[in-house]
């Protein structure tokens, strides 16, 4: 197991751009691993299936909600030109 301390030392050294060998590439990777899962575990993220159809679901509902709204627009302009059609009529 990769202690923090080096985890994080790795981390600095290759966001700098510096090359790390490959036994510290390998470090630094299972440390990100070790990472990850403490996120993971505390952000409750066990079930990454569950979330992703929640998420699915929202996009679904957010583009039905554009869809409508985008009609909703073209509505309004179609309106819109008809009403300067007709102001430029009176104006005339």
């Amino acid at each position: 197991m990769v202690s923090d301390e080096l985890g994080l030392k790795l981390h600095d050294r290759a966001t700098r751009g510096e090359r790390l060998s490959a036994e510290e590439q390998a470090q630094l990777e299972a440390w990100y691993a070790v990472q990850d899962r403490a996120e993971m575990a505390h952000l409750d993220l066990t079930e990454p299936a569950r979330d992703l159809s929640a998420l699915q679901a929202q996009v679904d509902s957010a583009t039905a909600r554009v869809a409508t709204i985008s009609k909703q627009i073209q509505k309004l302009a179609t309106v819109n030109a008809a009403l300067r059609r007709e102001i430029s009529m009176l104006r005339r």
